[in-house]
């Protein structure tokens, strides 16, 4: 099985369990590394000096039994300043850039997705996309992210195609450029498992499109939970592994602090969790 995961959040911002919760619901499941990613975006932002501490301190309860790591994720249009210390940061686009009036998150619920479209988009969905991946290009830039997070989330409402198509070169072509523009600047993509289990997608982020797309360009990927609760902390993630591997994947990256206490990324094999 995939026995890391470094998305995983808690009751400091929007999940539903406390981080010691959180880690011993990963020590029973066998992980070997798990790393807090805590959001600090324009909605949801933690205290930060109260999470540091209770992420240190279970560092130090379970130093020698499980790596555990004090990540953030870090909305693209959010301060970097916001989160010192941090030892990763997942870089997100959970908004688009503009100065309106409605709510400009694209992942909270399909019915505000709509109303950003309507109100600020005149109902262009396709204009929405752009200004979503031209947004989204920028995530490194702004960031200095680890790695990507869930990188086509303004689909996450569009199961079945219900307001674009995502196999349609309209939609494809400005993600892929986005896509490109990453892979150059050397960060990885998560393979985002999130929203499979309360069945909002089919597919991880990305969808299997951008996702064989990023192997074609050489990129590289992680394979994480996205966990807002300690059931879920591995659902999915040997799913992500298999669905990477059909995209032709054969490793993945995990994080974990080497022996001087500085985090660092290997590479682990794919293949046994396709079987």
């Amino acid at each position: 099985m995939i026995n890391a995961n470094f998305h995983t959040h808690t009751t400091l911002c929007d999940g539903r369990n406390t981080p010691g919760e959180m880690a011993k619901a990963a020590y029973d499941a066998g992980l070997v590394a798990l790393g807090f990613s805590g959001h600090m975006d324009q909605d949801v932002h933690m205290d930060w000096d109260a999470y540091v501490a209770q992420i240190r301190r279970l560092q130090d309860e379970y130093r020698g039994r499980m790596d555990i790591l004090l990540g953030v994720e870090l909305d693209t249009l959010y301060d970097p300043a916001c989160c010192p210390g941090a030892e990763y940061r997942i870089g997100s686009t959970h908004f688009v850039d503009l100065d309106v009036p409605c709510d400009t998150a694209v992942d909270w619920t399909p019915e505000r997705l709509e109303t950003l479209c309507l109100e600020a988009f005149g109902g262009n969905w396709m204009a929405l996309v752009r200004a979503y991946y031209e947004l989204e290009a920028t995530t490194r830039d702004r960031t200095e992210c680890t790695f990507v997070g869930h990188f086509d989330l303004v689909s996450k409402f569009n199961e079945g195609g219900r307001f674009f198509d995502e196999t349609s070169r309209e939609y494809l072509a400005p993600a892929l450029e986005a896509m490109e523009y990453l892979v150059g600047e050397g960060v990885p993509f998560e393979v985002n498992c999130g929203a499979m289990a309360p069945g909002i997608r089919s597919q991880p982020y990305p969808r299997r499109e951008l996702l064989r797309a990023l192997h074609e360009m050489g990129g590289q990927i992680l394979v994480n939970s996205d966990a807002h609760s300690a059931d879920l902390l591995c659902c999915g993630l040997d799913e992500g592994a298999r669905f990477a591997v059909s995209c032709g994947f054969a490793s993945a990256l995990v994080l974990g602090h080497d022996e001087r206490g500085e985090v660092v990324m290997r590479e682990v094999a794919l293949e046994e969790a396709a079987q």
